[in-house]
């Protein structure tokens, strides 16, 4: 008797009365390896070898020599063709380059390949599809526990309805890797369907339409090089959709009535759930199944459950879902087609060339599930935010450089003998001396650069771009939400984390569902999250310490280089160490966030939240807290703090160790600022940009070489094999590529005014940053779970809460930090001429050298250069007391400046909230034809209710009268 048929194109002669099989070709095909030759492998040792229900195990394809290639994949030879007596046509794809040099065997080969390599996406029998593997490397010596943990983990699985195919080491290329394929059946995928409310098609969505507005319709007429071309992505049609329910089966998109059986059917029962469905179903009965023999209490308490626990601890080496086949073709995505749909994910997303098209995020959705095409919705967003913000700094920047020969006090410093040549007091203790004012000449013109009039400007429209960037995105996740079916997630949908299940022994009704649940008592919480934020201030005073450190660098390291004798080195010696600081600093930040992530995933677990987004929310929050000290610390110290405390000549402060604080350049500390932004900013984007691209793909090479060595045709590289053999997402999965984009968002919001062109770079980073990451998804990683998600979680509040920030840091640089508001006083207040021209000067003060404190009397005075010093200068607002010699005072300029400062604050502030309030009620957050659709769309669900009670009882009545 002849085997049962496996492939896409193949059927049994007792089956040809099947219309779903008619005109296709048949033939002979077989796996190659299977069965191993001589009976090297020992199936016996495999209680659950196959499937349920399944067929011969020993069943892989393979195209025979005589036998024509199947159909879709044509390309044979006219010869072999005569020699059976066939039409002699050749199919050939006029769309790929043809390589003349390759032969009939080496044509045939690639073909069996792919075949070979696209049947390993189901079962032996070629039907069933493989929804998850499981793959393990036993080993010669392996634990007895791991395997008695897998037999009894199996056997579960079954238990639960799921069946099971293995794959012996004997199969794999690489000889030591064992799988276990999954495949979850109808039945049992229908009812956790029913379970998980699955969202499924109800109608077809027929106000879409209607609520276009004559814009959108107007720029659709108008061709975009931004757009996809709609020849290979197609528009999808949008569906109304509802929870799915097994006794409304017959309401949804893809049943059809049959007149002949009486009954409602399922058109197509493979893809009336998507591959991303059934691998998120499937997960669910693998992340609750029990891998030990004990009682249910003993259980909840060692928590022996779930693959995930049974993948830490090694006895599975990986548990993923599979690709759909190779990302790449040789043939023409424009007239062949995709050959999948990550081939085409990757055509038009993830390939570099693809840099400025737009997303293709419903297939993004489609294929990797809707928490991570929602994350980079956001991003894609949040890139065409930055644009306007962009082009703005840009011009902020060139205005600066454009006038930077106009700036009155830097060309007094450079310019002006008289003023360059003021002799400053020294800028640290014993070994500085005395040093000229036209040394700062480098550093006043590079701070008029960003210290400017449009820098102003700009941090005004920064924080309105803020405003409308929340605003807008609420009403683009609106959208995501309703045409995603994930608005209801979070209250309806989401389901109590197996953990949660497991590790607390305190049960209650809830009082919404009526089901008996876990429960944790508010005392717990209350212990638990004391304990937690008791730990996690200590760890936040942990990373201040390290700043410290960075400060207490600064200010050695500047000493030692002023008192150099080479004036090369002790001109710039603010640069050199604010530049190796920055340096240093990004370093200890890169150290001690991989510390801290453990610190927090520990803690997060401690609180014991009932489901994975409260988790997530959770573990996020603290993170960033970390994270906030860990970046903006030393960027907030330079900006608020460094030479605001220092004191003055003859009486500075020493509180800090018993040293002297450091200064800021003559012309201030914004380009230091400047400086220590521009380091740690690119150069985190630089080295994340370099490890998620090389890391990666070192993983893949190294873990495919011993594959790729295996170079024979007897056994198939699967499709599971070539995805074990790609690196895994990191465990907590979006979590990273989150922060790194709100901590950038800081950068581009809180510290605006001092670095206009932080938009620029976070832009350039984002457009490199998309494509890595589609690159990454796609191609070097793993098939990731197609998680749900409703939106972007506490990240949004998170991204609020810096923009609050950004509004009261920005007025404070642009006030005590920057020279803007002195600058205003002198000139509308102190200049004859109402110009800044002796500016310079009025924000200088005298100091009599007789009344240096004996520890900051200079070592060499240098004399030769100097001469007899009586006086330095030094910048303030001072002077002295002519009733106290060698007490100094603040000059009524300094108060008449602090006013204008604390004045410029409170205006600033206020005027930003009220345009931030007129936004808000300007812009709803909901657009209008999303709650028309809702209402549609619940009006529908109702009628589908009522439908189906009609249907049931027509049933019954038709059944009593039979």
């Amino acid at each position: 008797m002849s085997r049962a048929p496996i492939g896409f194109e193949l059927q049994e002669e007792g089956n040809r009365g099947d219309p779903a099989l008619i005109n296709v070709t048949q033939i002979n095909v077989n796996y190659p390896g299977y069965p191993p030759p001589n009976n090297q492998t020992d199936l016996s040792r495999f209680e659950i070898e196959v499937a349920p229900g399944g067929s011969d195990p020993h069943l892989y394809p393979s195209v025979s020599e005589k036998s024509p290639a199947p159909i879709g994949f044509e390309g044979q030879v006219q010869d072999e063709l005569k020699e059976n007596g066939e039409d002699n046509s050749v199919t050939v794809n006029m769309d790929s380059p043809q390589d003349n040099s390759k032969d009939t065997a080496s044509l045939l080969a690639e073909e069996t390949m792919m075949i070979n390599e696209k049947a390993t996406l189901f079962f032996r029998d070629g039907k069933k599809k493989i929804d998850y593997v499981l793959a393990y490397e036993p080993g010669d010596n392996e634990d007895v526990k791991k395997q008695q943990r897998r037999k009894t983990f199996e056997k579960n699985l079954i238990e639960e309805g799921l069946e099971l195919e293995h794959e012996g080491k004997e199969s794999s290329k690489n000889g030591k890797t064992c799988f276990t394929k999954v495949h979850i059946p109808w039945e049992t995928l229908t009812r956790y369907a029913e379970l998980l409310n699955v969202k499924m098609p109800l109608a077809e969505n027929d106000m879409e339409t209607q609520l276009e507005s004559c814009f959108e319709n107007c720029w659709k007429m108008f061709p975009s090089p931004f757009e996809l071309d709609e020849d290979v992505l197609p528009t999808e049609t949008n569906y109304f959709t509802a929870p799915f329910n097994r006794s409304r089966m017959d309401q949804y998109i893809g049943v059809e009535y049959k007149k002949g059986e009486g009954q409602f059917v399922i058109k197509d029962k493979d893809t009336f759930f998507t591959n991303a469905q059934r691998s998120k179903i499937c997960y669910e009965i693998l992340s609750r199944a029990h891998f030990t023999e004990m009682d249910e209490e003993e259980d909840r308490v060692n928590k022996k459950f779930g693959v995930r626990k049974l993948v830490d601890n090694q006895t599975y080496n990986a548990a993923y879902p599979l690709h759909d086949g190779r990302y790449h073709s040789d043939h023409s995505l424009l007239t062949v087609g995709k050959d999948s749909d990550r081939h085409l994910l990757y055509e038009l997303w993830a390939r570099p060339g693809m840099w400025y098209k737009y997303q293709p995020l419903d297939q993004i959705r489609s294929y990797f599930g809707e928490k991570i095409g929602i994350y980079f919705t956001w991003l894609g967003y949040y890139t065409t935010m930055l644009i306007p913000a962009a082009v703005t700094g840009l011009i902020a920047f060139i205005y600066g450089l454009a006038t930077i020969m106009d700036d009155v006090p830097s060309s007094e410093i450079c310019d002006n003998a008289t003023i360059g040549n003021y002799t400053m007091c020294p800028m640290c203790d014993q070994r500085c001396s005395y040093w000229r004012l036209s040394d700062s000449c480098m550093y006043s013109r590079a701070t008029y650069l960003f210290d400017n009039h449009a820098t102003v400007a700009f941090a005004i429209v920064m924080a309105l771009w803020a405003s409308f960037f929340h605003e807008f995105w609420k009403r683009k996740q609106a959208e995501i939400e309703y045409e995603w079916d994930v608005a209801d997630f979070e209250d309806g949908e989401e389901t109590v984390r197996p953990e949660y299940e497991a590790g607390v022994k305190r049960r209650r009704t809830n009082p919404v569902t009526n089901r008996d649940e876990p429960y944790v008592p508010q005392w717990s919480k209350c212990f638990r999250y004391f304990t937690s934020f008791s730990v996690l201030v200590f760890f936040l005073a942990l990373v201040l310490a390290a700043v410290f450190s960075v400060i207490l660098y600064r200010i050695v390291m500047s000493a030692i280089l002023y008192g150099n004798s080479e004036s090369l080195i002790k001109t710039r010696a603010s640069f050199i160490s604010s530049i190796s600081a920055a340096c240093i600093n990004l370093v200890i930040i890169l150290i001690l966030n991989q510390f801290y992530q453990r610190v927090a995933y520990v803690l997060t677990e401690m609180e014991q939240h009932r489901t994975l987004t409260e988790w997530e929310d959770a573990f996020t929050f603290k993170m960033f807290l970390f994270q906030f000290v860990n970046f903006y610390s030393s960027i907030f110290y330079i900006a608020f703090f460094k030479g605001k405390f220092v004191g003055r000549p003859g009486d500075y402060n020493r509180s800090l160790l018993d040293k002297r604080q450091e200064e800021c350049d003559p012309s201030g500390c914004l380009i230091e600022l400047c400086i220590q932004l521009g380091i740690v900013m690119v150069g985190k984007q630089i080295i994340n940009n370099v490890k998620e691209i090389l890391i990666p793909k070192l993983m893949v090479w190294f873990r495919s070489r011993q594959s790729l060595k295996e170079t024979s045709e007897e056994k198939v590289y699967s499709r599971w094999e070539q995805d074990y053999n790609l690196a895994s997402m990191p465990a907590l999965g979006l979590f990273d590529e989150y922060l790194e984009m709100v901590i950038q968002y800081g950068f581009v919001t809180i510290f605006v005014a001092a670095f206009p062109l932080a938009p620029l770079f976070a832009l350039i980073n984002n457009i490199i940053e998309i494509r890595v990451d589609a690159y990454k998804f796609t191609t070097q990683w793993k098939r990731p779970l197609a998680e749900r998600a409703q939106d972007i979680g506490i990240w949004f509040g998170i991204l609020r809460g810096i923009s609050a920030i950004a509004v009261i840091s920005n007025a404070a640089i642009i006030a005590f930090t920057s020279e803007f508001i002195p600058k205003l006083v002198y000139q509308y207040g102190y200049s004859p001429d109402q110009t800044l021209s002796g500016y310079t000067q009025f924000s200088l003060s005298n100091f009599k050298v007789q009344y240096f404190a004996r520890e900051s009397v200079p070592d060499d005075k240098k004399m030769d250069i100097f001469g007899n010093v009586t006086q330095c200068r030094f910048r303030g607002y001072f002077e002295e007391d002519s009733s106290n010699p060698g007490q100094y005072d603040f000059t009524m300029a300094f108060w008449h400046i602090l006013a204008a400062k604390l004045a410029f604050v409170v205006i600033f502030e206020n005027l930003v909230v009220f345009c931030t309030w007129l936004v808000m009620y300007l812009v709803p957050d909901m657009p209008y034809k999303v709650k028309l659709q809702m209402l549609r769309e619940n009006f529908l669900s109702k009628e589908a209710l009522f439908n189906a009670e009609t249907i049931q009882k027509q049933r019954e009545r038709s059944a009593s009268n039979n």
